[in-house]
């Protein structure tokens, strides 16, 4: 099933320009960015509307020294975000590049790989830099399974492509905002531009390939509660990645009491409820165009 669904003369056009493109554009990461001893400590280290606590009334009780200091551990967390999620999903597509069935899409992949360690390299440089650490991963791997999907490497391969989309578009949502904000620091512009524009081509990339396998899912002999299994999955791995924007240690290290439990009070706040439906509203769209999330 799999050595047909990736092998289509729209996907190899697609490949083909992706591929160019990615040549056309290269440029040495480790000369672009201009890296500051330091980054100043009285402005904000985010665009304010990322902040997770924007639009709450907690919001309104914290010091602007407060709030600059949340910004600087958010978008430190956001970048450790970045580097295990790069890490992840670098892992699963070398398990997958010259694999049966994805021919049509290795040469794409070379680029991809590439391009994917030099942006884990200067998310890395930015936390250890500028905040002295990288947050630890507490998330899930890309490669576990739903309970319904056993060892069926087309269910594995699905899955793995469709997390890496997801990410990658939440992750991109975050980039487009602070690359355009003018109220933060130039490196901050420039690693988020830098960023966004490499994900441009990995996300037009990621979603013909998520569409295809999931077509190919369906014309399987997978039953209906089984594809329900995997769209189940998704919702609740689309949840969690929202989830991982409001870290605790990041309110313990701005000096922000009750981590834990101003976590669960902001996860719960209606603004920040809308503020998700914002950052997922092209995930969704993708999800429910494709028939992936239809009727969920």
């Amino acid at each position: 099933m799999l050595t047909r669904a990736l092998d289509t003369p729209e996907l190899r056009e697609l490949l083909d320009r992706l591929s160019e493109k990615a040549a056309a554009d290269y440029y040495n990461p480790y000369r672009t960015f201009d890296w500051p001893a330091s980054l100043p400590t009285d402005r904000l280290w985010m665009s304010p509307d990322l902040l997770s606590v924007h639009g709450t009334p907690y919001e309104a009780s914290l010091s602007e020294e407060q709030l600059y200091a949340l910004s600087r551990w958010e978008s430190v967390n956001f970048y450790s975000l970045n580097v295990h999620g790069i890490r992840e999903l670098l892992i699963e597509v070398t398990r997958r590049i010259h694999r049966p069935g994805f021919g049509p899409t290795s040469e794409f992949f070379h680029h991809f790989i590439g391009e994917e360690n030099e942006h884990m390299w200067f998310f890395a440089r930015f936390c250890l830099r500028y905040g002295g650490k990288i947050y630890p991963d507490r998330s899930l791997t890309l490669g576990q399974e739903t309970g319904g999907g056993g060892s069926d490497p087309a269910v594995a391969d699905f899955l793995v492509f469709a997390r890496i989309l997801i990410f990658e578009q939440i992750v991109d949502y975050y980039n487009m905002r602070m690359a355009a904000d003018e109220s933060l620091a130039p490196t901050i512009r420039a690693v988020n531009r830098v960023h966004h524009q490499d994900e441009s081509r990995h996300i037009a990339c990621g979603s013909r390939i998520v569409e295809l396998l999931w077509r190919a899912l369906e014309e399987s002999d997978k039953t209906a509660e089984q594809l329900d299994e995997l769209r189940a999955y998704l919702k609740r791995y689309t949840e969690t990645s929202i989830e991982n924007f409001y870290n605790p240690s990041c309110y313990r290290d701005a000096n922000i009491p009750d981590g834990f439990a101003l976590r669960q009070r902001l996860l719960a706040d209606p603004a920040r409820q809308e503020a998700h439906r914002r950052v997922l509203s092209r995930t969704n769209s993708f999800l429910r165009r494709t028939g992936i999330l239809a009727g969920h």
